[in-house]
């Protein structure tokens, strides 16, 4: 379960407030693969941040008995004058694992994300799509209940896109998530139900296919 508590979230632009979500109150029930639709600049990877708890209201509160994963394919969330091992490292000592599976746990990240040698180059030489295939590979290799998807399957080659499909494929069988697409077809596929985001509005759809109709409306 996902319970937004009167949330405004907005950005100052130009002596102006941008509203992302505006007073929002919406309980979204749990078990369900969620995808996100809206326009340009409506907000949807903003949502993801506070999901993850990388972002934050304005006012009003975001309530839930699950856990959230950071965002995959978002590039922040990463000290940038670390190396991506470094950071790796840095995340397996928070969740409190031991030398030997931070060993495993850095193997198959440096093999999901392909980076190579930059695993071992500071994240600020990395362009977007390193830092999605960083975020994304991590992610992977931790235990959420949702994962936190933005635009992931848009991200580097065919090879690695193969790759990340896959992935997505096997969670859908065993967790639960939130994605961010632009690719309708990918969402009918992979998500139950929808949200639809616009002018500081939030509204939830059951079917997925309902939540498509709302955003080509838009």
């Amino acid at each position: 379960m996902i319970r937004l508590d009167r949330v405004t979230k907005y950005f100052a632009v130009k002596e102006e407030r941008k509203y992302i979500l505006k007073d929002v109150s919406l309980t979204i029930p749990g078990g369900v693969n969620l995808g996100i639709l809206g326009l340009n600049g409506s907000g949807k990877s903003t949502l993801l941040r506070m999901l993850g708890g990388i972002d934050f209201p304005n006012s009003g509160r975001i309530e839930s008995d699950v856990d959230f994963s950071w965002p995959l394919g978002l590039s922040g969330g990463f000290q940038g004058s670390l190396t991506g091992k470094e950071n790796a490292q840095f995340i397996c000592r928070v969740y409190n694992r031991s030398e030997r599976e931070i060993e495993e746990t850095l193997a198959f990240i440096l093999e999901f994300s392909e980076l190579g040698p930059y695993f071992d180059m500071p994240v600020k030489t990395y362009s977007a799509g390193m830092k999605a295939r960083l975020s994304f590979g991590t992610s992977l290799a931790f235990d959420f209940d949702y994962y936190l998807i933005d635009e992931v399957l848009s991200v580097g080659d065919p090879k690695f896109k193969k790759k990340a499909k896959a992935a997505l494929d096997d969670l859908l069988h065993r967790r639960n998530f939130l994605l961010v697409s632009h690719s309708l077809p990918v969402l009918k596929q992979m998500c139950d139900s929808g949200i639809v985001l616009a002018d500081g509005c939030m509204s939830y759809f059951g079917d997925i296919n309902e939540a498509i109709g709302c955003y080509q409306s838009l």
